[in-house]
């Protein structure tokens, strides 16, 4: 199984990607995370990139706030498919990292998941690892239906 590659701009992201490694580890996908900064470290977060396939990864989250062009350098230097995950800044709220995250330019495509959305980049990544491995789909499915059940759950006990 191809692994999932985490990469936050700051150790600051790290409560946002705790709940994307959570979900990993609930479906026993592999993942590895990095800190590195498009701005501070943009060799490191390039060399990441570039190499990415050839790592085994089949997906990327790249988490950042502010300026959140973090999940964009990183697609713009592999063709591995990218996550974005706007977080939460307390200047304008993550609203200047959803714009910065899901802007992108034609040609360097980055699917951007909500502000602080650590679960659903997971998610994501998981279903695209699914495409081609079965197993993986129906632990998923698995999740779906156990996930109605708790709602429906909630709706037989509801009695206003």
């Amino acid at each position: 199984m191809k692994k999932i590659g985490i990469v936050m701009g700051s150790d600051s992201d790290l409560p946002v990607i705790q709940k994307a490694v959570d979900i990993l580890k609930s479906f026993e996908v592999p993942y590895e995370a990095h800190i590195y900064s498009a701005h501070r470290t943009p060799e490191q977060a390039r060399d990441f990139a570039v190499n990415a396939r050839a790592n085994g990864y089949g997906a990327i989250i790249a988490a950042a706030g502010m300026a959140a062009h973090l999940a964009g350098a990183i697609a713009a230097n592999t063709t591995i498919p990218v996550i974005g995950i706007p977080c939460k800044s307390s200047v304008l709220e993550g609203m200047d990292a959803l714009l910065a995250t899901v802007q992108m330019p034609p040609g360097i495509p980055v699917a951007t998941v909500a502000i602080d959305g650590g679960a659903n980049a997971a998610l994501l990544a998981i279903q695209m690892l699914a495409i081609e491995d079965a197993e993986l789909a129906a632990k998923l499915d698995a999740k779906r239906k156990a996930d109605a059940d708790k709602v429906l759950g909630k709706d037989s006990k509801l009695d206003i």
